[in-house]
């Protein structure tokens, strides 16, 4: 895309692709496309569309309450997509929809995405962006989703927030082929893996990156102090 003549927000959606998100190996053209096509400022809370293309995370505030939640940042979110490798015809498992940017990013490279989220409040909202932008290839439901959800089996399984160990009743919710992107770990240390269904009881395990994001909510372990 030519950077001249574009507004002040398709200005900043070029930068944010081009010195965030490109610099974190996402070269996949189709997920490129996607970020220019799905307007981010449009999925962020009230009052932080001039934040909708920083690199940091934006806290999740709804209706003025703080749902001690966040939006990942720009690069996280398109990583994340690039690394489960979906095909146009693929169905998608997302658990932590928080403000449907990341889902909506996922329904413009796959046929389906069910997202699942713990919090209703933050379900509703994220409905309502996803709404308003004609998104109709996503399906919102609320609950707890860290351990499975329901009996069907899916391409590609994404979880948006950190878990402690790989969750087995997610991988075995995998068609043969499919494939898991995951964030693995606790503080200071993760790792985003991604697991590969190759027969009914094989999988394989690929390490992706290092990072740090927030727990799924439902999986942190708890902390003592002595």
């Amino acid at each position: 895309m030519n950077a001249t003549g574009l507004s002040n927000v398709e200005q900043a959606r070029f930068n944010m692709v081009e010195q965030q998100i490109r610099p974190w190996n996402v070269f996949d053209k189709t997920v490129l496309q996607a970020l220019f096509d799905v307007p981010r400022e449009r999925f962020v809370p009230q009052g932080m569309k001039a934040l909708a293309f920083s690199d940091v995370e934006l806290p999740l505030i709804i209706n003025a309450i703080d749902t001690h939640e966040t939006m990942l940042t720009p690069k996280i979110e398109a990583r994340l997509a690039q690394e489960l490798l979906l095909d146009p015809t693929d169905c998608v498992l997302e658990i932590g929809t928080g403000s449907g940017y990341q889902a909506a990013l996922l329904a413009r490279l796959a046929q389906q995405v069910t997202t699942v989220e713990i919090d209703s409040k933050i379900a509703a909202f994220a409905t309502e962006n996803l709404q308003r932008e004609h998104i109709s290839k996503v399906t919102v439901e609320v609950g707890d989703g860290h351990a499975g959800w329901g009996t069907a089996e899916y391409d590609a399984i994404l979880l948006t927030g950190s878990v402690p160990a790989i969750p087995d009743p997610l991988k075995y919710q995998l068609c043969i082929g499919g494939r898991m992107v995951v964030v693995v770990g606790n503080l200071p240390v993760m790792t985003a893996w991604r697991i590969t269904r190759t027969s009914a009881a094989s999988f394989e395990t690929e390490s992706l990156f290092d990072t740090v994001i927030k727990p799924l909510r439902g999986t942190a372990q708890p902390q003592f102090k002595f």
